[in-house]
């Protein structure tokens, strides 16, 4: 398969016949980078540079789109014997909520309905890794970093580190043989990682080695310091920063110990190398290449253990300049120089030749060849024009014996690729004069990881080929378990175990294992400490042991230090913890909310958990385990709810308590102002949300200019204008993720008068509360009253207004002056009997008097009338309605005339609630004044 260049066109080249001819086939998107299936050699994964996923059954003859917004370089193939289906995908990828979230479908079946989320909680951006027997995911909550594991696809389980780890970050190393290197960066570490081992399943971490040095990548990833050395389990390497000084340690057991690499007896003149540990000793570069083809600054392989060569330098700490290529034989055990300067080595035919070419960036024409382990070197030439070398690839196989170079004859020539085949080099099979045995040792004790093992090999010098039945192993046999095959281990870190301390004898701590039995976790013994549990600090009497995993030691000390079946002691429930699965403490009415329940102590199989929802409803249960899964509760109705958990045993109790808040999504809000208010006065405004039932709300209130809002629970809030003027008022209101505004203008004067109406209750039976009825209400209204004040006017206009001051004294009252007065309207909310209307017609005082004293009253209508002087203010209060005054009903009224309309125009307040009947009534309501 080849790609073409994405700048001409999208499409792939497909060869069934090695190269001899291609067939194209166009793509209708870019790839950026393909996935091959492990076993299905058909079957690809393509992500394309806009981020979508495709694959294909067919080696790229034909693609279907899987998902959308994909996170580059996190999409997985099944593994086999783990995942049900081989087809099936794991994959992180945005989903329609903007959130990102671990997937899994097949690839043929992939629509919204097929895919699945093993974790129901949103998780954090490039944080999927699956890899062997595990899946780690981040969740990130309250600005502090969470990671799950899923061993053997089981539930998820949060990741236990020790007490006082808080990560910025964490990596994983390796999952080899059951168990998981992470590198974690702490708090207070910068260019330094922490190396942590866990347990089988992935869980529980223990400290392995403090400030491993990092870097970063070309692309800016971070590369840690930790090499694992290929072909033997449980040989590690690392570079650890101590004083300012990077030095470099190995392991042979897993990271239980570290000690300082050996620098070599002589240098590559054979001269004496005079130094003493730790001043000197040999430090390596520990970064992968990458470049893939390039060696590398150190590698190892599986078909040729106990072999390793590096890049690095002798002395007290790491160098990047005065560097040489060294190479061990036997494990890290012991190392000799081979070349002075920087050079890529290979391996060809199981490790029986190397293959050295010189790391620099002038153009070369040799190579050097090695039968013998790098003891002595052969110059052949692979071209006869120098080469300016790009790169090498080692033709795949464990027995190959050709390399294929590739490089430029000049800056500005084509790739230039050269196949060099060493198997005339390779005279002819090896027999078994040809090879030799030797053990691997960590400095002369036999038992490595538990086994003792003896390896044969190629005799150095012989120049015979191996084939592909050659076996490296000749004994593999287990050892008696000695203090070294079991490693330090700090139980009282992890939740689920019950230590108890007793110094004056051996005593052990208890394991809840998943078939319901107790066994004792680890022995302890204080005078241990001080000389196998100290990697940088010491863990106070608290520490103990458990067998390395992987370890195959058996008999002597297993019976010490392994567990025995015991029964468990009772302990009272502490540390009791209750939370949402997706971290948030906010939920929608009629939605499930999922609770989980956490404990951190107790007796989980004799603990009685009970759920009060805050809402009336609880529940309880006698056995733990259903509470791991998540409780779902639905809430009918909004508002901050008190959820409580209570666990209790026969020896205690404890209790944690989470507030929900419910809400319902908002979908209107009108801002209730009056139309004028009086400056350096109260005036009060009110927010009326549709629906009413929405719950908890927060208002952010903005008057005129004002940069930062006023903030409330409330939807009312009282103001003081201190400027004349128009000022605008805007609120949001804030329910959940929904957030809606709205916005009104008040007109601010140092005086004005007002008239409040109020209505008859039979008005709110034929309210539909939506604000469209409250202003066609308010027009009918307006025209009514003009009418009714138009009849006014013309009895004033006609001298029909008039009344004895005494006998004999008549007085007339006419029309002077008409004083226009603005609309407030003062209701605090909408309410069933609303007071509407504040009309401009409020005249001069006499006016006022004339209506008291007549008595003339408005059908439906009680006047509260406030006339402001400068030294006092007269208060008029309501009157009876004459049972003589004419009835008026809503479709008797007619237009006004314009001027009148003109007068009275006013704007419809928010605060109508009410409808009247179109019959009239004598019940006269209560009235309030502004």
């Amino acid at each position: 398969m080849l790609l073409s260049d994405p700048e001409i066109e999208s499409s792939i080249l497909i060869s069934s016949d090695e190269g001899a001819t291609y067939q194209k086939y166009r793509l209708n998107f870019y790839i950026q980078s393909l996935l091959f299936h492990p076993k299905q050699e058909e079957w690809i994964l393509a992500y394309s540079l806009d981020q979508k996923l495709y694959s294909s059954m067919d080696f790229g003859r034909k693609w279907q789109l899987m998902h959308e917004r994909v996170t580059p370089n996190r999409f997985y193939w099944s593994v086999t014997g783990l995942d049900k289906e081989p087809d099936l995908v794991h994959m992180e990828a945005r989903t329609a909520d903007g959130h990102t979230h671990y997937l899994t479908c097949r690839i043929q079946e992939c629509s919204e309905t097929k895919r699945s989320g093993p974790f129901s909680r949103s998780i954090d951006i490039s944080s999927l890794v699956v890899q062997d027997e595990y899946i780690f995911i981040q969740v990130t909550a309250g600005g502090r970093a969470n990671y799950y594991v899923s061993y053997r696809r089981e539930p998820f389980a949060q990741i236990k580190l020790p007490k006082y780890s808080l990560p910025k970050d964490m990596h994983i190393i390796s999952t080899d043989e059951n168990q998981v290197f992470a590198a974690v960066q702490e708090w207070n570490q910068n260019d330094t990682y922490n190396l942590y081992i866990s347990d089988t399943r992935g869980v529980y971490f223990t400290l392995a080695l403090e400030n491993v040095k990092s870097s970063r990548g070309l692309e800016g990833n971070i590369i840690i310091d930790l090499y694992e050395v290929a072909g033997i389990k449980g040989i590690f390497l690392a570079n650890r920063k101590i004083d300012d000084q990077i030095k470099t340690f190995i392991t042979y057991n897993k990271g239980r110990d570290w000690r300082l690499l050996q620098a070599p007896d002589t240098d590559l003149r054979g001269d004496p190398v005079v130094c003493q540990l730790p001043f000197c000793s040999l430090h390596l570069h520990l970064q992968l290449s990458e470049n893939p083809y390039t060696s590398g600054s150190i590698s190892s392989k599986e078909t040729a253990p106990g072999l390793l060569v590096a890049t690095g330098n002798i002395g007290s700490e790491l160098s990047y300049t005065d560097v040489g290529v060294f190479i061990s034989s036997d494990g890290g055990n012991s190392w000799r120089q081979i070349f002075e300067e920087e050079y890529n080595v290979w391996f060809l035919d199981w490790g029986g030749a190397l293959v050295a070419m010189k790391h620099t960036s002038v153009p070369i024409r040799h190579m050097w060849v090695s039968f013998d382990e790098g003891r002595s070197w052969s110059k052949y030439s692979f071209t006869s024009t120098p080469l300016f070398v790009d790169g090498s690839l080692v033709d795949p196989g464990i027995e190959t014996q050709i390399m294929t170079v590739f490089g430029h004859f000049s800056l500005r020539s084509e790739w230039q690729l050269v196949k060099v085949d060493y198997k005339s080099v390779f005279s002819r099979r090896c027999n078994k004069d040809d090879y030799q045995t030797w053990h691997l040792h960590n400095q002369g004790e036999p038992c490595v990881m538990g086994e003792r093992k003896i390896y044969k090999k190629r005799k150095p010098g012989a120049q015979c080929s191996l084939g592909r039945d050659y076996s490296q192993t000749v004994v593999s046999e287990p050892c008696v378990c000695g203090q070294g095959d079991f490693e330090c281990f700090v139980p009282h870190q992890l939740s689920v175990f019950t230590v108890k301390l007793v110094f004056s004898k051996l005593d052990y701590g208890y394991e809840r294992h998943s078939n319901n039995q107790c066994v004792p976790a680890f022995w302890f013994s204080p005078s241990f400490l001080s000389k196998d549990c100290s990697i940088g600090q010491s863990y106070l009497n608290s520490s103990g042991y458990r067998r390395i995993v992987s370890n195959n030691c058996t008999d002597g000390l297993q019976e010490k230090y392994m567990a025995k079946m015991e029964k468990c002691p009772g302990k009272a429930p502490r540390g009791l913890h209750i939370l949402t699965t997706d971290g948030k403490l906010v939920t929608e009415q009629g939605h499930n909310a999922t609770f989980i329940i956490l404990m951190e102590e107790g007796d989980l199989q004799r603990t009685n958990i009970q759920l009060d929802f805050g809402d009336g409803i609880a529940v309880s249960y006698a056995n733990f385990s259903p509470v791991e899964d998540g409780i779902r509760h639905v809430y009918k109705s909004a508002g901050i709810f008190q959820v409580t958990a209570y666990a209790e045993n026969s020896l205690g109790s404890d209790t944690a308590v989470l507030f929900l808040h419910v809400v319902c999504p908002v979908e209107h809000v009108h801002l209730s102002v009056p139309f004028v208010a009086i400056r350096n006065k109260d005036v009060n405004i009110t927010a009326v949300v549709w629906p009413s039932q929405a719950g908890t709300l927060t208002y952010f209130w903005w008057f005129g200019n004002s940069t930062k809002p006023l903030i409330t629970l409330e939807s009312s809030i009282s103001y003081i204008f201190a400027m004349e003027g128009m000022n605008t008022v805007t609120v949001q209101v804030s329910a959940g993720s929904t957030l809606i505004q709205d916005t009104k203008e008040i007109a601010v004067h140092e005086y004005f008068q007002s008239q409040l109406l109020s209505f008859s209750p039979n008005l709110d039976y034929h309210n539909p509360d939506i604000p469209e009825w409250r202003q066609d209400i308010g027009k009918v209204i307006k025209r009514a009253l003009a009418h009714v004040v138009e009849i006014l006017f013309n009895a004033l206009n006609q001298n029909l207004v008039q009344f004895e001051l005494k006998p004999g004294v008549e007085v007339i009252v006419y029309v002077t002056q008409l004083t226009l007065a603005p609309l407030v309207d003062s209701s605090t909310g909408h309410s069933s009997s609303a007071m509407l209307m504040l009309l401009s017609v409020v005249f001069v005082g006499l006016a006022v008097f004339l209506i008291y004293k007549f008595k003339r009253k408005i059908p439906w209508i009680n006047i509260y009338a406030q006339v402001q002087h400068d030294k006092e203010q007269e208060m008029i209060g309501s009157v009876s309605q004459s049972e003589n005054a004419p009835k008026i009903t809503l479709n008797e009224f007619t237009d006004p005339e314009e001027l009148m309309d003109k007068e009275l125009d006013t704007r419809v307040m928010g605060s109508i609630s009410t409808i009247a009947n179109s019959e009239s009534t004598k019940e006269i309501p209560n009235c309030t004044s502004v």
